[in-house]
């Protein structure tokens, strides 16, 4: 592969970003490592160079539009292109907080990061993907997000009635579908993936799956070659249920 095909991740400074960035990184890929703090961006980027891995840091809350202007311009004028964009950032709020009882605060502060940050990242390198002789996208969803799961009483995921999490990652399939039907006469592959329940900060580190299980599903998506898949929902056995 070309030494110098560029890989942003979202809330890559950690968890399953933070494991995708290393083993796309000793694949050979430049990581940059988005993070809302620098210095906790850096601590990432040493521990990759650790490994032999090239990786850079840059500043991103997918929250913050002029933070995400000031990434996409600063990628921009580093490397003029990018061939990766993994929108891995994302929050959970709500606990089993029922429904009925969740706070309008709750869904809004969700799907200012988990939904609107992925949109917003996702226009602002756009045009710096399509630069890129074969760009990809992909998202970071969950099983949780599928209606069909959430309908079956026999899904894992059917008892986890997490209104505000589990809808914005609906929206974020939705988002992967209506950027795949644009970008379908051209070499951009846009897909979601579903890491499983993995141990992490966003649960607590409750999962069963461990992060090197999880980033395995990105790095397929992310290397996959130019008659890969687009617009689908996939996990570690195959193609997820929307």
């Amino acid at each position: 592969m070309n030494k110098s095909e560029i890989v942003l991740i979202t809330g890559g400074n950690k968890g399953i970003g933070f494991e995708t960035a290393r083993q796309l990184g000793k694949m050979g890929y430049e990581i940059l490592i988005g993070a809302r703090s620098g210095d906790k961006g850096q601590e990432a980027v040493k521990l990759l160079e650790t490994e032999n891995i090239k990786a850079k840091t840059v500043v991103l809350d997918v929250t913050n539009p002029s933070s995400v202007l000031s990434a996409e311009e600063w990628i921009e004028q580093e490397y003029g292109y990018l061939d990766i964009l993994i929108n891995n950032a994302g929050v959970f709020f709500e606990g089993n907080t029922p429904p009925s009882e969740l706070e309008l605060s709750v869904l809004k502060s969700t799907f200012e990061t988990n939904v609107f940050g992925v949109f917003s990242v996702t226009k602002a390198m756009l045009p710096l993907l399509k630069k890129s002789s074969a760009g990809k996208i992909i998202n970071l969803s969950s099983g949780l997000g599928s209606l069909n799961l959430n309908s079956d009483p026999t899904s894992e995921f059917y008892s986890v009635n997490s209104l505000a999490y589990n809808s914005s990652k609906t929206a974020v399939n939705a988002i992967t579908v209506f950027f795949a039907k644009e970008l379908r006469d051209t070499p951009i592959k846009v897909n979601s993936v579903c890491p499983g329940f993995t141990a992490t900060d966003l649960n607590g580190n409750s999962g069963y799956r461990s992060v090197e299980q999880a980033a395995s599903i990105v790095v397929k998506l992310a290397t996959v070659n130019s008659d890969g898949p687009t617009g689908g929902f996939f996990d570690d056995h195959g193609v997820v249920a929307w």
